[in-house]
């Protein structure tokens, strides 16, 4: 469905934020796309969006396709319109808006009728926010800013659904219930889902292939539970050793440098 090839970005036309990155997002499928602060992820998603320009960003090589079409160079309106949706990291609601105000703001050129029913659907998702439907939504807690902001992007009925760590800084049990959502969608509607999370146990649970980068690049690939069985992952992303004891950050820093993988 999705396809990135041989990805190169720079930034100020001078500094490297991916380089030759390539991989594929099978429809109906959820990708992991994991690694450090840093590595490259959500310039990848960035990139795919077309909001590079924001942050002085361009494509500088590679090819990104969308069911055969080339989008490397559309515009991120001709990508949203496409089906290709993020959810950025920070939620970056409208926080003077009401919970309903952002919705609709998701919803631009559709009918009123299809508006109302995509606002119902989210309110079914997340029944938490029913009763601050007209609430302003900077004053929401993390979680519920999270899921206005997944509700936002839903609003314009994505094939494709980008989330950029829709976890950061939520409480566990928050965290498990907008993941568990999100899994859901994919498996009951068939979106497929691309999910940058630095939550790597959690995102490898629910994902059925995934990626990791370091310093800008794709250094390992294979399904989910390869990546959770392999040694290298688990002591390097898990912080889990080969016998299953937990490994300090000391002790996991000290693996970074000497894997010869991420050389």
């Amino acid at each position: 469905m999705l396809s990135l090839s041989n990805l190169r970005v720079l930034y100020d036309s001078v500094i490297e934020g991916v380089r030759d990155v390539s991989l594929d997002v099978p429809a109906g499928a959820i990708v992991a796309l994991l690694g450090a602060n840093g590595a490259g992820k959500s310039t990848v998603l960035k990139a795919i969006s077309q909001v590079l320009y924001a942050e002085h960003g361009e494509i500088a090589d590679g090819r990104i396709t969308f069911d055969g079409q080339d989008v490397t160079h559309m515009s991120a309106q001709q990508v949203v319109r496409a089906g290709l949706v993020q959810v950025p990291e920070g939620r970056r609601l409208f926080d003077t808006l009401t919970v309903e105000e952002n919705l609709l703001a998701g919803a631009a050129g559709q009918s009123a009728t299809r508006a109302r029913d995509g606002i119902d659907r989210v309110f079914g998702l997340f029944s938490e926010l029913t009763d601050h439907r007209r609430r302003t939504s900077g004053l929401l807690s993390g979680g519920q800013q999270q899921m206005v902001a997944i509700g936002r992007a839903l609003m314009g009925s994505p094939r494709l659904l980008m989330l950029d760590e829709p976890s950061l800084g939520l409480a566990p049990q928050i965290s498990e219930k907008i993941l568990g959502t999100v899994a859901r969608l994919s498996r009951e509607e068939g979106i497929t889902v691309l999910l940058v999370e630095q939550n790597a146990q959690a995102a490898l649970a629910m994902a059925d292939h995934g990626y990791i980068m370091e310093r800008g690049r794709v250094m390992l690939e294979g399904s989910a539970q390869s990546l959770l069985d392999n040694d290298d992952v688990r002591e390097f992303y898990l912080g889990v050793g080969t016998q299953g004891a937990r490994r300090s950050m000391r002790d996991i820093k000290h693996y970074r440098r000497r894997k010869r993988w991420l050389a």
